[in-house]
């Protein structure tokens, strides 16, 4: 089903990021997707299904949660961080920033598991990248 996809800063995140990137807290506050009930009725989850979020930049599994905020159906939102990043344009237009909201993007309910921080990172940038900036 296909969606707009909007992003920003939410107050979870930012307390999420106070226990560090890599802690249960702040993937549970980042890896998500809110969205709309309606939506969720028509696409057949629940608060908590694993999500697969795909744009034409790539695919990124979380979770599905409902929004008290998002009252228009077709639109999605999720947090800041790296999930986000995964599906984001790194292009900038000039500006200097990229595109953070209006996005097309499809959602499917997925039996794939949402993936830690460092796995993901290590399947969007790969391994070499990674080992990289650990030695």
């Amino acid at each position: 089903m296909e969606f707009t996809l909007i992003t920003g800063r939410t107050i979870n995140q930012g307390r999420g990021k106070e226990h560090g990137k890599f802690s249960e807290e702040y993937l549970a506050n980042v890896a998500i997707c809110e969205m709309n009930p309606e939506d969720m009725r028509r696409l057949n989850i629940g608060d908590g299904t694993n999500i697969r979020v795909t744009t034409e930049v790539g695919s990124v599994i979380v979770k599905a949660r409902k929004s008290r905020r998002i009252k228009t159906p077709g639109v999605i939102f999720m947090p800041y961080g790296p999930w986000a990043n995964v599906v984001l344009k790194p292009e900038s237009e000039g500006t200097g920033m990229p595109l953070l909201k209006g996005l097309k993007a499809n959602v499917e309910p997925t039996e794939d598991e949402v993936s830690n921080l460092k796995d993901l990172l290590i399947e969007a940038y790969g391994r070499s990248k990674m080992m990289k900036s650990e030695g």
